[in-house]
C-alpha cells in the first residue's frame, strides 16, 4: 500500500478528532469525518469507519464514559505516549521537553494545560503542523502505540480500530520493535514494581514472560 502525504495528513487528522474526548463536537463532526474518510485507502478507512458507526449508534454520554474508564483509568491504555517509555520518572520531563520543541519549531504553542504527548495532540501536529517531524515522534514511541492497540483490541474496545488506522499510517515494525513491545509487556513502564502483574495479557507476552 502506497500512501500519499496528503492521505497520512486526513487520516491522522481524524484520528485525532476522534482520539479527543468525545462531547458535542464529535456528532457535529461526524458528517466530515464520514466524508474524509471516504477519501482514504482502505487500510486507513475501513477501521475508522468502524469507530465512526459505534460512534454513531452509542448514546454520547455512554461514549463519553467509555472513554474515560478507557483512558483515564487504565495505565495500559495511556494516550501519553511518554509514558510508556519512561512512565513517571524524571526522564519523561526532558522526553516531554522534546516534544514541545518541535511544535514551537513549527511556530505552534500548547495551551498550558496540554501535555504534548497525548497520542490527539501529535496526530493533530503531524497533521496540521510539521508531518516529517509529527511521523518521527509517533514511530519513536511505536512500541507504546502498538501495545496500546493490541490491549484495546484484546478487551473489545472500539477505540482499537482508530489505533489500527493509526499503526496503518506508520512504517511496519522491525524486529527490535517487535522486541521492545514484547519487553514493555512483560515489565512495564519504569515505574512499575518487581511482583506486580504483567503489563499486558498473557498472549502478548514474550515466551519466556511473566511478572518480573
Amino acid at each position: 500500500m502506497t500512501l500519499t502525504d496528503t492521505d497520512r495528513a486526513i487520516a491522522w487528522q481524524a484520528q485525532s478528532l476522534v482520539l479527543t474526548y468525545p462531547d458535542e463536537r464529535l456528532a457535529q463532526r461526524m458528517p466530515m469525518l464520514r466524508a474524509a474518510t471516504r477519501t482514504l485507502p482502505q487500510a486507513l478507512s475501513r477501521p475508522l469507519a468502524r469507530f465512526l458507526d459505534h460512534a454513531a449508534a452509542t448514546p454520547l454520554l455512554e461514549l463519553a464514559a467509555d472513554y474515560v474508564a478507557t483512558f483515564d483509568h487504565r495505565k495500559r491504555f495511556s494516550p501519553y505516549l511518554t509514558y510508556f517509555t519512561y512512565g513517571d520518572t524524571r526522564k519523561r520531563g526532558m522526553a516531554l521537553l522534546r516534544f514541545k520543541h518541535a511544535y514551537r519549531s513549527a511556530g505552534l504553542e500548547l495551551d498550558e494545560d496540554e501535555l504534548p504527548d497525548h497520542l490527539a495532540v501529535v496526530l493533530e501536529f503531524a497533521a496540521t503542523g510539521d508531518a516529517a517531524a509529527g511521523r518521527r515522534l509517533l514511530v519513536e514511541h511505536r512500541a507504546g502505540l502498538e501495545l496500546m492497540r493490541l490491549g484495546l483490541r484484546e478487551s473489545g474496545s472500539p477505540w482499537a480500530h482508530v489505533l489500527e488506522s493509526v499503526s496503518a499510517t506508520l512504517p511496519p515494525l522491525g524486529g527490535r520493535e517487535h522486541e521492545a513491545v514484547a519487553r514493555l509487556a512483560a515489565e512495564g513502564p519504569p515505574e512499575e514494581e518487581v511482583g506486580l502483574d504483567p503489563f499486558a495479557p498473557p498472549e502478548y507476552m514474550p515466551p519466556t514472560g511473566g511478572s518480573r
